[in-house]
């Protein structure tokens, strides 16, 4: 959102503040100016002047160039050659008014308009066909004010002949990025409410004194010229309809124009320029209907206006030409005959505004900010016009808008404005009442403010303001401050416009509330550190998808049941409506888009996902964490050795373990895992005495083919973050140590294939006591020295005392115990010399 500086001076005396201090004041209250523009800031006040073509001749040498001859009130009247179409339409014409043209002379800085980058350069003497040219007559490209490059400019018959430029067109154009549903900060009035606030000066409201100066005969619902009915309150609070007869459409007067212009519109007519200057300066939007093509209701004597949704299956074409298919939520405004417009978003072609157009309807409503958003979004169709109504709009200012809009297209257009104002009100609403008193303001903004600067500040915002009692203000709020409700909020204005600046730095009088740790918050930051310490990279995937990608994780699964999932009642798109229960889909899509690019990806996600509690409204939302690695193991290398070796499931349990052994999940047990996503042979899942951690493994090659990936090893693992961090940050018990020496010897059993390692290692420690105090596999054998079934473990046993040596005799009995239980718990025998395991 742009305003010239110039056009805030109409509402409140600034020439005398620097526009940097303005920006300053009026980022500090809340209004953020992005950037400042200077418009003329490279014209020389010596070299580029306001001139008048006094005649316009041909080239001697040239059909398509032409001699102007320009009077700029200093010396005599110099000769230019130009070849802009729009001048040689003046060659060898008695001309009845001398054309205002900008000037450039010798020595002028221009802007050069046939290079893409548009630097500065210096205009030189030139001759061009054998005629020496003087100077030059500029386009806008040339002096920075617009792309327009064919034909020069012409300015309007009160330019002053022989002023410097930028005396009359030089200005700052102001950027402010203003968020948040401030309506009333929308419009050039707005701002300059704020600056005469901040700046304590007089604010000129002539643009609202309209209908006071031009009373009405009459302000009713059915007028001599309107029929206006809301079949909807509920999202049309106001509507106000001005006649214009006798309009002659043409383009709007310079200083219009440019205004459109700079803050980024293109001027069409004089009507429709009218209602978007309007709507700019005042904040109300506005529309124009070509009046006669207005239809009446069935036997109806007049047009009529109905407001009201829109039917199923019902369609317009809107200005732009499409047919929009609209829903039954749409707000229409239609005629007798059916819509000609969509409520706050756009009208309709069938009722535009053209050269033929000789009386105007002019609407100006008020809808449901809602509402219009919605459309806007349904239709994909954003409007000034809706940015505004979407952000809330006073109802009571629709008339005062009309009413200045109307006389404007009297003044600028040559009509007259019917003296009879359709207006209905059903949205009319008591204006917000607040007492507020001086100790409050004191309290919460922490500084005294004298009780009279309040009433200051209040009431150049437009607040009425009312002292009942010593200390006590009753307050009106004025209608465009919709975001007003409490007596807190007439306090935040008068902090911000006092200037937050002003307040003194100060100490905390109360105690400091005890501070506490959120181990959780904490556990999920270190885990972040850890993974990126182990080279992956952290990714953040959308929490919204489509089912049937995690429905991919599980081969030859039927159509996934939506009632699994937590849905979105207003997706922004139908691919993504239901909230994730798993990680994998988002890491797996990442993957396969990068691999395009790069040969090796290791990646990881922290973040919720959202599984549906039954008779709940709220879902749970557990923390997981995902991994995926998939290419090279190390990067590129010179190394022969290094080459070809390519992460597989060992890589991902090795990066588990250091998670699970940094991160302590306590009494951490490594088990096959029967994930359907994962390779049955290369799989594991990690639990405790609370439950299962998490899954590890090789992604099956039918979820790889799913997911089109490229016939590469894919590693990948979950875990639940509320169970692996579970015990994160809490003390951790420190083990005694032995100064003792200990006892090294290996065991190696034959047990049945299918009994696991851990329930081996179970068995000798539940045997070996507390003198055994480390247990390692270091060997696994299935061979033909082997009966079929069957398998060997070996291990590394350590014994040790906490207050002696030991001797061989207590290793023996304790090498004995732990083979009869193991032979008695799981069949094992002790292996055989003719099979050693290797050391």
């Amino acid at each position: 959102m742009k305003f010239s500086l110039r056009w805030l001076g109409e509402y409140v005396d600034i020439e005398d503040v620097p526009v940097e201090h303005l920006a300053s004041r009026l980022t500090n209250a809340g209004l953020e100016v992005e950037s400042i523009e200077t418009i003329g800031e490279f014209w020389d006040r010596d070299k580029v002047l306001i001139g008048e073509m006094v005649e316009v001749r041909p080239h001697p040498n040239a059909d398509r160039l032409c001699l102007a001859t320009v009077n700029y009130g200093r010396e005599e009247p110099i000769t230019v050659v130009c070849g802009a179409p729009n001048a040689l339409v003046y060659r060898d014409r008695v001309m009845d008014r001398l054309p205002r043209v900008a000037l450039a002379l010798e020595g002028a800085r221009l802007i050069d308009a046939y290079n893409e980058e548009r630097p500065l350069t210096v205009l030189k003497p030139a001759t061009i066909r054998g005629v020496r040219s003087h100077g030059m007559v500029c386009s806008e490209r040339e002096l920075g004010l617009g792309d327009a490059h064919e034909g020069i400019i012409y300015l309007p018959d009160d330019a002053p002949v022989g002023a410097p430029l930028q005396d009359y067109l030089g200005d700052a154009l102001i950027e402010f990025d203003i968020k948040g549903g401030f309506g009333h900060l929308q419009c050039a009035y707005g701002i300059a409410r704020e600056l005469a606030a901040l700046l304590d000066r007089p604010l000129k409201r002539d643009i609202f004194g309209v209908l006071k100066r031009n009373p009405p005969r009459e302000i009713a619902i059915n007028t001599q010229f309107l029929e206006l009915a809301i079949d909807d309150p509920d999202l049309c609070a106001r509507y106000t309809g001005f006649l214009i007869e006798g309009v002659k459409i043409g383009p709007a007067p310079f200083w219009m124009q440019r205004r459109l212009t700079m803050y980024g519109m293109r001027p069409i007519n004089v009507i429709v320029d009218i209602t978007n200057y309007v709507m700019l300066e005042m904040g109300q939007p506005l529309h124009a209907f070509d009046y006669w093509k207005l239809r009446a209701r069935p036997g109806g004597d007049k047009p009529a206006i109905i407001v009201r949704r829109a039917r199923p299956g019902e369609t317009i074409q809107t200005l732009d030409g499409v047919e929009r298919l609209l829903d039954k939520e749409m707000l229409l405004i239609t005629d007798g005959g059916g819509p000609v417009a969509v409520a706050g978003v756009m009208g309709g072609l069938e009722s535009e505004v053209n050269e033929k157009t000789t009386d105007i309807l002019l609407e100006s409503a008020n809808f449901n900010f809602l509402n219009i958003r919605r459309t806007t979004q349904m239709l994909k169709l954003p409007s000034e016009a809706s940015a505004r109504f979407g952000k809330g709009i006073d109802p009571d200012l629709a008339i005062h808008a009309g009413a200045r809009a109307a006389y404007l297209m009297a003044q600028l257009a040559g009509g007259k404005v019917h003296p009879s104002v359709g207006d209905i009100y059903p949205g009319r609403r008591e204006h917000t009442v607040l007492e507020l008193s001086s100790r409050e303001v004191s309290r919460i903004l922490g500084v005294d403010i004298p009780v009279q600067e309040s009433i200051r500040i209040l009431r150049s915002l437009e607040f009425a303001v009312e002292q009942e009692r010593e200390g006590t203000l009753r307050v009106s709020v004025p209608g465009h401050r919709l975001d007003v409700t409490r007596p807190v909020d007439l306090v935040e204005e008068i902090g911000r416009i006092w200037g937050y600046d002003r307040m003194p730095s100060t100490l905390m009088q109360d105690e400091l509330p005890p501070q506490r740790r959120n181990l959780r918050l904490e556990g999920r930051e270190a885990l972040r550190d850890l993974l990126a310490g182990c080279g992956l990279d952290e990714v953040i995937t959308y929490s919204l998808i489509n089912i049937q990608d995690e429905c991919r994780l599980i081969p030859g699964n039927p159509a996934p049941d939506p009632r699994q999932y937590v849905a979105v009642r207003n997706p922004l798109s139908a691919e993504r409506v239901h909230l994730r229960r798993t990680l994998l889909p988002g890491l797996i899509h990442t993957a396969r888009e990068n691999l395009r690019f790069t040969e090796r990806v290791a990646i990881f996600e922290i973040g919720s996902v959202y599984w549906p509690r039954h008779g709940e409204r709220l879902p749970d939302e557990p923390f997981h964490l995902g991994l995926l690695m998939v290419g090279p193991r190390d990067v590129r290398t010179w190394l022969p050795s290094q080459h070809g070796h390519t992460m597989d499931f060992f890589d991902m349990k090795g990066l588990v373990e250091t998670i699970v052994d940094r991160i302590g999940m306590a009494g951490a047990v490594w088990e096959k895992s029967t994930h359907p996503a994962l390779h049955p042979g290369r799989a594991a899942q990690v639990s405790n005495d609370q439950g299962v951690g998490g899954h590890l493994g090789e992604l099956s090659p039918a979820v790889s083919n799913a997911f089109d990936l490229p016939d590469r090893t894919v590693v990948v693992a979950e875990f639940n973050l509320e169970l692996l961090l579970r015990h994160w940050g809490h003390a951790k018990p420190m083990a005694r140590f032995s100064n003792q020496p200990p006892i090294f010897e290996d065991l190696a059993v034959v047990v049945d294939a299918a009994v696991p390692a851990a329930r081996v290692v179970q068995g000798i420690r539940e045997a070996g006591g507390e003198l055994l105090q480390k247990i390692e596999l270091f060997d696994m054998y299935r061979g033909p020295q082997l009966e079929k079934g069957r398998k060997s473990l070996a291990f590394a046993l350590t014994y040790q005392s906490m207050d002696r040596t030991l001797k061989d005799e207590e290793a023996a009995q304790i090498r004995q115990r732990i083979l009869r239980h193991l032979e008695k718990e799981l069949g094992a025998v002790l292996r055989g010399p003719g099979v050693a395991p290797p050391r």
